[in-house]
């Protein structure tokens, strides 16, 4: 996997990675270029101009998600069963992008409680969330982790230029996508290391980040299900990995995964040699467990194109392991490379729709429309 990272830091200078919407204008700069520009502005035209021209960017704004009325606190009757409202602490978040549908991406730093590890995260909500319809509604959360990197930023976050988020709205629209919580973690500590999503013995703690800390956050800040079927992991290429194990690991509290062109076992140099420790963390061994012991039900949509390798790593498994309480897919993508637009355009053509029927749904309040 260590040559999978330095393949990913090349696919993110060349495109796969960080998709910006532009440096945000500092709000002093606007002010000044709002009001020197107000009469070009009201005249025709002048509007339209001065938005596309960034002068009413709103990107870097603090952001609230919390928009729908929330049920009466004093009731727990208000509360329907399984449904999780948002804990608190409450995180602060920037706006990093829109989507054309309004939606937005925001970024806030976690200080991970059990992990112990800072770093950035992103998330979007689809426009039901905010929805009176839904208000008293859990929503399904996608943890959504990025491959090469993966420091100090998640390519899926840092802009809608891949499409991840779009691909959810438009699936919602036409019936075959939930609309997902995407919450999007960085997934190492550091520029020069992989650590394969886990716990590697005396670093820092990346199993713990990803599998404690942000589902805590995520549960602090949006209305979420008590059930594991409402949660559900994606990631390609090392992140495909992170998520694939951390599914196979604890299958108490994530029930589906969509993991695209991964690795199958850990090979971080970090490990050096540590078998117990990488057992632990190996989907592998984590499979077999989990077939001895006859659940709980995981199931795994593995994504490669064929334009890359690993389609004979992804198939061995599902022959070795697909059987039991072990549900696996496989999702092959015609012409499709080792990068994020081929993985989104995967889960455009099958993988989304999959993973929406093994997950649980919100559900609108008959009584409000």
């Amino acid at each position: 996997m260590q040559h999978d990272q330095l393949q990913g830091e090349r696919r993110d200078a060349a495109g796969e990675g960080p998709v910006t919407t532009g440096r945000p204008r500092p709000r002093r700069l606007r002010r000044l270029l709002i009001g020197g520009g107000l009469a070009f502005v009201l005249t025709a035209g002048g509007g339209a101009a001065a938005y596309k021209f960034g002068l009413f960017s709103d990107i870097g704004d603090p952001v609230s998600f919390e928009k729908a009325k929330k049920p009466a606190a004093a009731s727990a009757e208000a509360v329907p069963s399984g449904v999780s409202l948002p804990t608190g602490p409450k995180a602060s978040f920037i706006r990093t992008s829109r989507l054309p549908d309004g939606t937005q991406i925001a970024k806030t730093t976690l200080k991970g409680p059990k992990s112990g590890f800072t770093g950035d995260v992103w998330v979007w909500v689809p426009k039901e969330y905010d929805d009176p319809r839904y208000a008293k509604s859990a929503f399904p959360v996608l943890i959504s982790l990025p491959g090469g990197r993966g420091y100090p930023k998640n390519y899926w976050g840092t802009g809608p230029g891949l499409g991840l988020q779009q691909a959810v709205a438009d699936g919602v629209k036409t019936g075959k996508s939930l609309p997902f919580i995407l919450v999007m973690p960085v997934i190492n500590a550091d520029t020069k290391n992989h650590f394969d999503g886990s716990d590697i013995p005396g670093q820092p703690k990346m199993g713990t980040w990803m599998a404690d800390d942000v589902p805590d956050f995520t549960r602090a800040n949006f209305r979420t299900f008590t059930s594991r079927d409402g949660w559900g992991f994606m990631g390609s290429s090392s992140g495909g990995f992170g998520a694939f194990k951390h599914v196979l690991k604890h299958p108490d509290r994530f029930k589906a995964v969509i993991a695209s062109g991964i690795d199958i076992v850990p090979d971080s140099p970090l490990w050096k040699g540590n078998k117990k420790a990488m057992d632990e963390n190996n989907p592998e061994k984590l499979a077999a467990r989990l077939i001895a012991a006859g659940g709980p039900d995981v199931y795994v949509n593995f994504q490669i194109g064929t334009a890359e390798s690993g389609r004979d790593k992804a198939e061995k498994f599902m022959k070795e392991y697909g059987r039991g309480p072990v549900h696996t897919r496989l999702q092959v993508i015609q012409d499709g490379e080792h990068n994020g637009k081929s993985y989104v355009r995967g889960m455009r053509e099958g993988s989304l729709e999959w993973i929406s029927k093994v997950m649980s749904a919100p559900t609108p309040d008959p009584g409000v429309r």
